[in-house]
């Protein structure tokens, strides 16, 4: 058996990772040493004396999680990895250069990093959805581990987070609070006040350990004593010195950010260089207890007429989906009533996460779960998303997997009025990178896309809509991603009306009453509006030279400029009319907001009209 190493070595391994996270940032002429060196005695001990993890196997979902919520000191994890003999040394030196799988912050480039951190806040958050794995789903007693600065200590979602983490009584997570006073332009709101966020913190439902942040034997017994804490999260609250252990930077303002100015000294006044190697103690057991079924989906079957709102359709899909997969897992604001994901909550309770309208906390809880395997579902109200849109944006640079549904979009849901209508979140999601955004308009295509989702890749959004709408398609009916269905077209088409969600079925009425007229209109159903079936959109162009797009949202960045991107490539482009949402909505019955819009069938039969004209 391993032994761990004692603890004046675990001095000399502080110093190492001090000195090589000096030179990684002198090759580069760029990064954060100072910020790496106040914290690097808290993680020597750590990889040395407490992290359980296999550098050969990764994946391995009984392996610690060690989450670097502090990213910008990237070179201190760096100089980790390169004291477990995962990095050589000339790839440490090749520190933020092009190419290279040491970035500037830390990203998945590196097998043994699952989160990409560096927007500040993250990291807890991310670190309550692996606990929340680690102990309801793997059931394995792996820990998580977060290194966090003080100065991202003032974002919301830490204390999202913190609240949440008590509330489930997460006894495997241990945050490590690296305060060393100083952040970007001076000092931090509570500089070396550790108590202030301990009484904080105990306020929340956590363990709390103070401790001189440089003294290992006292940093030992700090991760001691958060293993042995049940029933509660604990945080280690670390009082550190930037830049510690080289006179001309250590607690000095205005360094942040900067190579130090003469690294050579430094080194030497470190102690010099070290080669020590450290093998971390391996976890405890090699796989989880994660039930692998993998059955066919037998989706909701909806008849042709009936009248189903997308929002139950999208419920009772995920709850069948889960009965299918055992790797499914759902996450809701606590509006699973209005969601729907209640359907899957009442299904499969043990795989259902009410995170309460903390919705930046159930992102990143998502985040965290993709990481150990799991397929993730989070819902709540699209406009609601909004306020996860930075952990959005932070899963794409983690190559995550997730699927986010937002419910209640447009003008359509009515009465509530603009503050409860997402009208931006179709152009939000088709920003991120690698994103895909669905926009079904009945329950068999929402059925059917919910199914298609959990074997996709990246950021997946469904947009549902909260009042029934005509079943128009056949159970079997196939919805590939990056499609589209023409409901109506002829050879005679003189106009092409493009649509999505509750608009098809009043582009579909419009065309009705045109043909009445003798104006014959294509209806192409735009359901995946990321990516967007830009063949169909240029054949309708090519054969009526006319396009209206109409939706329940924005006209910046939704299916109009979705549409109009299918052209940007110097070809052809057709005559382009965007009716949108351009006036802010006030209370009034859902027909009546299409109306008042200018997004129901009268305004599209007002616009064909006036094209063909």
């Amino acid at each position: 058996m391993r032994e761990d190493m004692d603890l004046e070595r675990v001095r000399e391994l502080g110093q190492q990772l001090r000195v090589d996270a000096v030179r990684a940032a002198d090759a580069a002429g760029s990064g954060h040493p100072t910020s790496s060196m106040s914290a690097a005695d808290l993680m020597a001990v750590l990889l040395a004396r407490h992290l359980r993890y296999d550098f050969d196997a990764p994946s391995n979902p009984c392996n610690d999680q060690f989450i670097f919520s502090k990213g910008h000191a990237s070179p201190l994890l760096y100089a980790m990895f390169a004291a477990a003999d995962a990095v050589p040394d000339e790839e440490l030196l090749r520190f933020r250069r092009l190419g290279g799988r040491l970035e500037g912050h830390p990203t998945p480039r590196l097998p043994w990093v699952r989160l990409a951190t560096g927007s500040l806040g993250q990291g807890l958050p991310y670190g309550v959805g692996a606990a929340l794995a680690a102990k309801r789903l793997d059931h394995v007693p792996s820990r998580v581990w977060v290194l966090c600065g003080d100065s991202e200590m003032a974002e919301g979602s830490v204390w999202e987070a913190a609240e949440h983490a008590s509330h489930e009584k997460l006894d495997n997570l241990t945050a490590v609070i690296d305060v060393n006073r100083l952040g970007q332009r001076g000092p931090t709101r509570h500089e070396w006040d550790t108590g202030a966020y301990a009484r904080r913190l105990r306020a929340f439902g956590w363990h709390t350990v103070e401790i001189d942040g440089h003294d290992v034997a006292a940093i030992d017994a700090a991760y001691v004593e958060a293993a042995r804490t049940t029933g509660r999260p604990t945080a280690v609250i670390a009082r550190t010195l930037k830049g510690k252990g080289v006179s001309a930077v250590e607690d000095r303002e205005g360094l942040h950010g900067k190579p130090l100015p003469d690294a050579e000294d430094a080194i030497v006044e470190l102690g010099g260089r070290r080669h020590i190697r450290v093998e971390p103690r391996h976890p405890e057991c090699v796989r989880s207890a994660r039930p692998l079924d993998h059955a066919p989906v037998e989706l909701p079957r909806f008849d042709v007429g009936d009248e189903v709102a997308t929002r139950d359709a999208y419920g009772q899909a995920l709850s069948a989906l889960g009965t299918a997969r055992g790797d499914v897992v759902a996450l809701d604001g606590e509006v699973s009533d209005s969601t729907r994901s209640e359907f899957f909550a009442k299904a499969h309770p043990e795989r259902f996460f009410e995170c309460y309208i903390a919705e930046q906390q159930m992102v990143a809880a998502a985040v965290g779960m993709q990481t150990r395997g799991w397929v993730p579902f989070a819902s709540t109200f699209a406009a609601f998303l909004t306020r996860a849109y930075d952990f959005v944006r932070m899963a794409a640079v983690s190559r995550a997997n997730i699927n986010l549904v937002g419910s209640h979009a447009g003008v359509a849901i009515g009465q509530d009025g603009p503050s409860q209508m997402g009208l931006e979140d179709l152009a939000a999601f088709r920003a991120v990178h690698r994103s895909t955004v669905l926009y079904p308009c009945d329950a068999n295509q929402t059925a059917r896309l919910v199914a298609a989702m959990a074997d996709a890749a990246g950021i997946r959004y469904l947009r549902t809509t909260r009042g029934a709408t005509p079943v128009i398609y056949p159970p079997d009916e196939e919805f590939p991603i990056g499609g589209s269905k023409v409901l109506r077209s002829s050879a005679d088409d003189r106009v092409a009306i493009v649509a999505a969600g509750v608009t098809v079925h009043e582009a579909l009425a419009a065309a009705d009453r045109l043909a009445a007229d003798g104006i014959a209109a294509r209806v192409i159903d735009l359901y995946s509006v990321k990516p967007v079936d830009a063949v169909t959109l240029r054949a309708a162009a090519e054969r009526t030279g006319r396009l209206i797009t109409v939706e329940d949202h924005w006209p910046e960045g939704g299916i109009g400029d979705a549409v109009a991107a299918a052209f940007a490539d110097g070809g052809p482009v057709p005559r382009l009319v965007r009716l949108a949402v351009r006036t802010m909505p006030a209370s009034a019955a859902p027909a009546e907001q299409l109306r008042v819009a200018g997004i129901d069938a009268d305004a599209i039969v007002a616009a064909a009209r006036d094209l063909v004209a």
